[in-house]
């Protein structure tokens, strides 16, 4: 993120939930560190109730980043409990859920055109940005449901409710449709570069994706 003096840059540090989408944990800092990077995945676990010895431990994925592979950050992932995973090398699309929320978050109408001033500046748009995208934004990978909507386990009725009322639409104006309604039904499986030959089965660890 730009700053007023020429060279000086804030980094943007984003926790999200990929079955949610839900940004769970953020940070602007003067640099990369893995220690920062430690102590936000540390704050994710603790305000999502992530505790060592789940039946199903939690997965972090992420960039090669030097903070990412440091192993200040290996140590205190193996102390919560959580397991690492990194994004292939020269594959690009790797990082899709981070790439997509940064895109999200450079293309705002609000994003400010001059640089941060401070600090502090960056960290209350930040935190404006973060509340509208859990709490506002209709969401397209998760049909059009909000992020927070989805952690919370209120996308599916939802979407069935939405369901209903398209097809009570449809049977009203049939000549409006020219097939049937779209579907509604809320994805069971999240993927990172799901195979092509590979079946949607449940079951998969859950994953989070630093940026």
């Amino acid at each position: 993120m730009p700053t007023t003096v020429r060279g000086i840059w804030l980094y943007l540090y984003l926790v999200i939930d990929i079955w949610s989408r839900k940004v769970v944990a953020w940070d602007v800092a003067e640099r990369e560190d893995p220690v920062i990077a430690a102590d936000l995945v540390s704050r994710a676990c603790l305000r999502e109730r992530i505790s060592k010895g789940r039946q199903q431990p939690l997965i972090l994925h992420a960039d090669n980043g030097n903070a990412m592979r440091a192993a200040t950050l290996e140590s205190r992932l193996e102390e919560l409990g959580v397991l690492r995973s990194f994004s292939r090398p020269r594959v690009s699309n790797d990082n899709p859920y981070s790439e997509s929320l940064f895109r999200t978050v450079k293309y705002r109408p609000d994003f400010p055109r001059k640089p941060f001033a401070t600090k502090e500046q960056a960290c209350q748009w930040v935190a404006e940005f973060v509340d509208w995208y859990n709490h506002q934004h209709r969401h397209s990978g998760i049909k059009f449901v909000t992020p927070q909507q989805r952690h919370d386990g209120q996308a599916v009725e939802i979407s069935r409710h939405r369901g209903v009322v398209y097809e009570r639409a449809r049977q009203r104006h049939p000549r409006r449709w020219s097939r049937s309604t779209r579907c509604w039904r809320q994805p069971e499986v999240v993927w990172i570069n799901q195979p092509t030959d590979e079946l949607n089965e449940p079951g998969q660890l859950p994953l989070m994706q630093a940026a």
